[in-house]
């Protein structure tokens, strides 16, 4: 069972800038792929950023050059660095990660795990 615990949200202006942490514990494994996804009040949840294992990492059009992805394979953890960030960047953020984990008995197991996610509030 791998867990995933967010922290680093808060609210923000206008401008400003934001870091979001993700933990993830447990029977982690090996993570393969490690996401950021925001949900915004009557909106579905879309794909913020997304970062391999292997550090290629990947985001939406409508954050690209405001956020930054990073992880610590050695800590198991991913941040996301938002810099001018807008209104419209206001949703909870959620940590996801994907990949496998091999017990004592050999028997491969994947997963996929969920934080419970932070908000984020961009206004004045």
């Amino acid at each position: 069972q791998v867990q995933l615990v967010e922290s680093g949200g808060g609210s923000v202006q206008p401008g400003g800038s934001l870091r979001l942490s993700c933990a993830a514990s447990g029977s982690i494994g090996i993570i393969n792929l490690m996401r950021w996804y925001r949900q915004a009040p009557g909106k579905e949840r879309e794909l913020v950023a997304a970062a391999t294992r292997g550090g290629n990492t990947n985001y939406a059009d409508s954050v690209k050059d405001r956020f930054s992805i990073s992880r610590d394979n050695a800590d198991n953890t991913v941040s996301l660095v938002m810099t001018s960030v807008k209104p419209e960047d206001t949703a909870v953020y959620y940590c996801n990660a994907v990949g496998s984990y091999t017990p004592s008995d050999s028997t491969p197991r994947t997963f996929t795990a969920w934080g419970q996610g932070t908000q984020v509030t961009v206004a004045w």
